[in-house]
């Protein structure tokens, strides 16, 4: 189908991370990841879904937001995510239109794929995978020279050695200086969101509670915003469409 995405979901939540925490968002979930983070709570993504034309897409998240231009009464935020939404060329002819229509547009990335392709006015929450995710030799640090001002950085952190790896990250790029830099706990999976194809992490990892980071990270005073994910604290951590 020309001009189309394999989309998984679209729903109208809150944001539950980033900056942007706490606002009132829109969501294009995506098909499909070629990567299998540990700790990966969207596995339900990686296959399934449906084509639907960027025009549907749009015609879809218009229904859930008001794209009048009225800037007084209109959704702002839209988040595209997945999966992996870079994985699909037609993404960014979606980026480009939401961004035409006047809206914060935001494209979670997993940072194994360019990011300086997309449209200019996208706003990246780009990971850069710690070495408890099992995919940290996936990153492509060509990435972090493309990095804009408006552009986040996260780092899931679920051990003692994926904290030493990102704050040395942070030194060694000045990743600080570049956009904002977040740190978010690895929240335990529920039973039924385990895939038998997620990565295992390292046995000789040592797990680190979200109280342990909070007080590693305020010892250190780092550059970072510790986030935890909101929306698992309202919704069952495995509800869908949230």
């Amino acid at each position: 189908m020309a001009d189309s995405l394999l989309v998984h979901e679209i729903y109208l939540s809150i944001q539950g991370e980033s900056t942007f925490a706490g606002l009132p968002c829109a969501f294009v979930r995506l098909t499909g990841c070629d990567l299998r983070c540990s700790y990966c709570d969207t596995a339900y993504a990686f296959k399934g879904g449906k084509p639907m034309p960027i025009d549907d897409i749009v015609l879809k998240l218009e229904s859930l937001c008001d794209f009048s231009g009225d800037p007084g009464n209109k959704l702002p935020l839209v988040e595209i995510t997945g999966g992996e939404p870079l994985l699909q060329k037609n993404v960014h002819l979606l980026m480009k239109r939401l961004c035409d229509a006047g809206l914060t547009v935001l494209v979670e990335t997993s940072g194994a794929h360019d990011i300086s392709v997309s449209d200019p006015r996208v706003r990246h929450i780009m990971d850069l995978k710690c070495p408890s995710s099992g995919e940290s030799d996936r990153m492509l640090t060509e990435n972090i020279a493309h990095l804009k001002s408006t552009d986040e950085v996260k780092f899931v952190i679920g051990t003692k050695e994926d904290y030493d790896w990102a704050k040395a990250q942070i030194a060694g790029h000045q990743l600080e200086a570049r956009c904002p830099v977040l740190f978010s706990w690895v929240a335990p999976l529920e039973e039924r969101q385990h895939d038998e194809s997620l990565k295992p992490v390292p046995g000789d990892h040592t797990p680190v509670s979200r109280r342990e980071l909070v007080e590693q990270i305020t010892r250190d005073q780092l550059p970072v915003r510790f986030q935890l994910q909101m929306h698992k604290f309202i919704w069952p951590p495995d509800e869908k469409g949230v």
